[in-house]
């Protein structure tokens, strides 16, 4: 699989599968996920307080391993997005998207032209170090990178129609702790609003060609999402994998004992 198959899988309506990454960053971490079956890996800058050392360490990792590496940059904000991109990252994940303004400024900081007005700097890591042609470089990033919009507001919400619909932007990826938190419901995942939110989300994408996603370690919340046609599935996340995994493990062990 490489990464601009991967970007053609979203737009071509599969399904697509991975985890995202908040505390366990060692070298062995990409390799284990990938051989877990992760397609892709959403590195968190926003909540972790990892920087851009442990990210470019990271991706670094994962170079020749057939899984992306995508990154959510704590801003919105063109050097935020330019640094991650020219570290290697293949996906760009930005928190609270609410405007088409915000979207369209996403595209254009991560986008070379013709598509956006991304910074030039080649022969750097995103490129392998080599030197290739610039066009070729360029015409390639473009196919790879996929751009996520976390849509995590009742405002993003309200404007998910016309925020799929900017060309160049991905995934509309619901973030259903932040927007039930906004609507004063915070967690309550079967609340009719937010089933209505989540549904509008998955239409606004589908309608657009874009592609819905959104993450948990509760498969009966991930199967509700891919009934309504959620496509990107997130399993869990690093801190919530280990927890879980070691709280059946020990529990288990205590009944056989």
């Amino acid at each position: 699989m490489s990464q601009a198959s991967l970007r053609r899988r979203l737009a071509a309506g599969e399904r697509t599968f991975g985890t995202m990454v908040f505390e366990f960053f060692t070298p062995g971490l990409i390799p284990v996920l990938r051989n877990a079956g992760c397609e892709w890996v959403v590195l968190d800058m926003e909540h972790s307080g990892a920087g851009i050392d442990t990210i470019k360490q990271q991706i670094a990792y994962a170079r020749g391993l057939d899984i992306a590496v995508w990154v959510r940059v704590p801003e919105k904000s063109y050097a935020a997005v330019a640094t991650i991109l020219d570290a290697g990252a293949r996906g760009i994940m930005v928190p609270m998207l609410e405007t088409v303004e915000q979207a369209q400024d996403l595209v254009r900081w991560a986008r070379y032209r013709p598509e956006g007005e991304r910074g030039c700097a080649f022969g750097m890591a995103h490129d392998g170090y080599d030197a290739a042609d610039p066009g070729a470089t360029m015409r390639t990033a473009n196919d790879e990178i996929v751009l996520i919009g976390l849509i995590e507001t009742v405002q993003g919400i309200e404007r998910c129609e016309e925020i799929m619909a900017v060309p160049g932007l991905d995934v509309g990826w619901l973030g259903h702790y932040d927007l039930t938190n906004d609507m004063g419901i915070t967690a309550q995942f079967e609340d009719p609003r937010f089933v209505a939110s989540a549904e509008r989300l998955a239409k606004a994408c589908a309608a657009a060609g874009k592609t819905a996603g959104t993450l948990d370690v509760n498969l009966a919340y991930m199967r509700a999402q891919m009934a309504r046609g959620y496509r990107v599935l997130g399993f869990a996340t690093d801190v919530m994998a280990m927890r879980s995994g070691y709280q059946q493990g020990l529990a288990a062990l205590r009944e056989a004992s």
